[in-house]
């Protein structure tokens, strides 16, 4: 058994209606979504304090919450743990694609036009009329109010 089946196993586990953990069955996006927040904080810090051995703990911590969120979408009939990694894929896929048909990028500034690229026809599809459409409501307004300017200068609205 890959480690990969193994944590979706735990989760099954964890969730199951009649032996399952009371608190994790209690459990919604909602009340996970703080988790997230502060395992993406923590895998920030290692990362700044350079600390590996931590980060691939938090990073175990931040993926746990994933297969959280797969789980509960799964039990409502939403998707799956394999769907979040096919929709991943296939947006890489789609930035390959579109990279090995182009000309070769020669920087990493080329390689961000590009992106945008991929990401304004994603918005496009999405019925976003604006880059600002990207900027998550939930950042902290501080992070938003940087995002804002870096987005217009960008020539992106």
């Amino acid at each position: 058994m890959n480690q990969i089946d193994r944590l979706l196993g735990i989760m099954q586990r964890l969730r199951d209606p009649e032996t399952g953990c009371p608190w994790d069955k209690e459990q919604t996006f909602a009340t996970i979504a703080p988790y997230t927040l502060e395992e993406t904080y923590e895998v920030l810090d290692a990362i700044s304090r350079e600390d590996f051995d931590d980060l691939r703990g938090e990073l175990g911590d931040l993926l746990f919450q994933v297969v959280f969120y797969a789980q509960m979408a799964q039990e409502e009939g939403r998707f799956d743990f394999n769907d979040i990694c096919a929709a991943i894929s296939d947006k890489l896929n789609a930035a390959t694609r579109t990279s090995l048909a182009m000309p070769a990028l020669e920087n990493s500034t080329e390689v961000l036009a590009r992106w945008e690229q991929i990401k304004s026809a994603e918005r496009a599809e999405k019925s976003q009329h604006s880059a600002l459409d990207d900027i998550p409501l939930s950042l902290p307004a501080l992070m938003r109010a940087h995002k804002n300017p870096e987005t217009l200068l960008d020539g992106r609205v």
